[in-house]
């Protein structure tokens, strides 16, 4: 903490972040900006952001998965998850069908330009995370994502 006076300048030769990096929030935001900064790059040949990835990924492996079900798992509003279903549908990505017990919902599915475009994107998404953790052994990578799972869920 500094102890200059208000009218004083001091100058900073090195700053000090001893408290913030004691902080999970602080850390795991760091760490995040570092995988998405990568993953932007990486997915802007496919046109899919962190949310579309997520959400398209979902759709892939969960065939039938309505919306309901993507905001739940994802922390989505429904608003917010609308135009972005509606998007991937465009993009001929995914397509929905009646849901065989809900008559009120749509379950979604991916088409197979959906399911070709998202086989790609994991490989790269799977090649990214490997580039970004590589300073991590395998066992410590499955720890960092097990204890990051106990704190979000």
């Amino acid at each position: 903490m500094s102890t200059a006076s208000p009218t004083q300048t001091a100058t900073i030769d090195e700053v000090d972040t001893r408290y913030v990096e004691t902080l999970l929030g602080y850390n795991a935001r760091r760490a995040s900006l570092a995988v998405i900064e990568v993953f932007l790059k990486r997915m802007a040949v496919y046109k899919l952001r962190p949310v579309d990835f997520s959400v398209a990924s979902l759709i892939v492996h969960n065939p039938g998965i309505t919306s309901r079900q993507l905001c739940s798992t994802l922390g989505l509003r429904p608003p917010n998850l609308v135009g972005l279903v509606n998007t991937l549908e465009k993009r001929g990505l995914i397509c929905r069908r009646p849901h065989p017990i809900d008559g009120r919902a749509n379950g979604l599915h991916a088409t197979a330009a959906g399911m070709s475009l998202l086989k790609k994107a994991e490989t790269a998404a799977a090649v990214l995370e490997d580039d970004v953790a590589v300073r991590l052994t395998a066992t410590e990578r499955k720890t960092l994502i097990r204890l990051l799972k106990k704190v979000y869920l």
